[in-house]
């Protein structure tokens, strides 16, 4: 066993029950200080990397969101931009760069990034790409204070630490990780929470009947709320957008989906185990969005929009970004950025977009038909 795995073992040798929720397990897997996924010295996105995000993939991408934050800065005063999670830099240059040819820089472009190595490489790549404007950029490691502006939430959600549930019939259990000598392995139990038994009732009015009769495996964030409520109290005005993968509730509890929707990344793989790998692996669920929204708008969020990811970039002029690139890349090579993007059998349908107002009500470009 390597360090982390050794340390996740001991945890659970040191619980009465011998035991661990899966969310905890996988909240040791990703974020133990120097020793979890994202904490690492090693930077997990890119070529090089586990997986590639749509930043990575094409400017474009990140073009057409400084776009969407030019239309919010004409309604904000002093905006600013926080991004939540900035991977390798990549959007916030494109985005700085992007603005400030339109004579719209934000007044701070905040980052809020746990890995160490991450922050480095965001550095590293403004140095690079915009050293002029570096100063624009503030590192964070908690919610700023009294914020107005856009916040950026690209694949931010799917990295939460998530429960696992396993219906049957009547029978609702949580997962749990245990250890032996054989290693690691799964156990389900009852579940005694009152806020999660809560929460699981009412996931079972959402899941397909005939799919009870068998066995349904599905996951659950509880830390949406929460996590929502602390943005929420350190907006004054403000948009969020959040950019993930995932559902509304009416297919995201479909019966092929009866085993969940865990993955694993490993070397630009993807696979289902959790229990291999441990820190040298990304583990990530899909977006359940009728829980986001529910969550937010409790948190005093309105909604402002909801759609796929190729419609939000066709609606913001995604085409005609891509005729102003012309001289700057191959044809050839745009066209395949944008199909990956758009595409329904790549990125298009499969993410989402969802556009959340504090103190902010008006439409969004983003959301109007592309066509």
């Amino acid at each position: 066993m390597n360090e982390l795995s050794q340390q996740i073992a001991e945890r659970i040798a040191n619980t009465p029950e011998q035991k661990i929720s899966f969310r905890e397990f996988m909240r040791h897997a990703l974020y133990t200080p120097n020793l979890g996924y994202y904490c690492q010295n090693r930077l997990p996105i890119g070529e090089s990397g586990d997986f590639v995000t749509a930043p990575e993939i094409s400017a474009l991408f990140s073009q057409c969101l400084a776009r969407q934050a030019l239309e919010i800065f004409k309604h904000i005063p002093d905006s600013s931009i926080l991004e939540l999670g900035a991977g390798l830099g990549s959007l916030a240059c494109d985005v700085l760069l992007y603005l400030e040819k339109e004579n719209s820089l934000p007044v701070q472009y905040f980052i809020l990034d746990l890995s160490g190595s991450l922050q480095c490489a965001q550095k590293e790549r403004i140095q690079q790409y915009c050293p002029h404007l570096l100063s624009k950029v503030v590192w964070l490691s908690t919610w700023p204070e009294n914020f107005s502006g856009l916040v950026i939430a690209n694949e931010v959600l799917d990295a939460m630490p998530v429960d696992i549930l396993r219906f049957k019939q009547e029978d609702c259990q949580l997962a749990f990780i245990t250890h032996s000598a054989k290693g690691f392995d799964w156990r389900y139990d009852p579940i005694e929470d009152p806020d999660l038994q809560k929460m699981a009732e009412d996931i079972r009015e959402s899941l397909p009947q005939d799919a009870l009769e068998q066995e349904y495996i599905t996951e659950i964030n509880p830390t949406l709320s929460p996590w929502f409520k602390g943005l929420s109290e350190h907006l004054v005005q403000a948009v969020v957008l959040i950019i993930d993968y995932g559902f509304l509730e009416t297919e995201y509890y479909h019966p092929d989906r009866s085993m969940g929707t865990l993955m694993c990344h490993y070397q630009q793989q993807a696979h289902a185990d959790p229990l291999i790998h441990i820190g040298q692996q990304d583990l990530t669920a899909h977006v359940d969005f009728s829980a986001v929204i529910k969550a937010a708008t409790q948190a005093e969020f309105n909604v402002l929009g909801y759609t796929t990811q190729a419609s939000f970039l066709l609606a913001l002029g995604l085409l005609d970004l891509a005729g102003e690139n012309l001289s700057l890349i191959d044809h050839y090579a745009l066209a395949q950025q944008i199909k990956y993007l758009t595409l329904p059998s790549e990125m298009g349908e499969l993410f989402k977009v969802l556009a959340l107002g504090k103190n902010y009500t008006l439409t969004l470009s983003g959301f109007k038909k592309p066509y």
